[in-house]
């Protein structure tokens, strides 16, 4: 564990976050990103990756982004489940951008599970949710968040962004 991740850590043991609006990341361009901004607006928050089965579903986040101005879609890469991402955070924009035209936003490469979990993923996973809750188990997981800031609804790998499952909670 490196010194920067000790000290995200401690500071989240010694204030721990209450909302979704209490995190930031870095974007994939390195922008400072703050999930505040986002207040009022629902959130589609997916862990991503670049050589999976489920890739594919690049296509139809990018067109649930493209359809809904009420709806913030993030993809948060990650190499955690079988080596399937990108090497470098520029390698993975434009795989993106290339593939599938992607324009919404796209954090930095991180990590989802394991010692290493992004604060917001610790965040995320420990949400009560009415299907299950826990470490994510694949890539594309979803996480719906509502205009309030709550978890409202947790999708497994299969279920299609534009799923009516998810769609009708927008």
């Amino acid at each position: 564990m490196n010194i920067i991740t000790s000290i995200v850590l401690w500071a989240s043991i010694m204030s721990p976050a209450t909302s979704i609006y209490d995190f930031n990341f870095t974007s994939i361009d390195g922008k400072e990103v703050k999930m505040s901004d986002f207040r009022g607006k629902n959130i589609l928050i997916v862990n991503t990756a670049s050589k999976c089965g489920f890739t594919k579903q690049y296509k139809d986040l990018q067109a649930l982004h493209e359809q809904d101005i009420n709806l913030v879609v993030i993809g948060f890469p990650s190499d955690n489940f079988g080596g399937q991402e990108l090497d470098s955070n520029t390698e993975i924009q434009d795989f993106c951008e290339r593939n599938y035209g992607v324009t919404f936003l796209l954090s930095e490469k991180i990590d989802v599970k394991g010692k290493n979990i992004n604060p917001l993923f610790a965040f995320l996973i420990s949400q009560e949710n009415p299907d299950f809750t826990g470490d994510i188990e694949w890539n594309f997981e979803k996480f719906l968040i509502n205009k309030e800031g709550k978890l409202i609804h947790r999708y497994r790998s299969r279920t299609n962004p534009l799923d009516k499952a998810i769609v009708s909670k927008l």
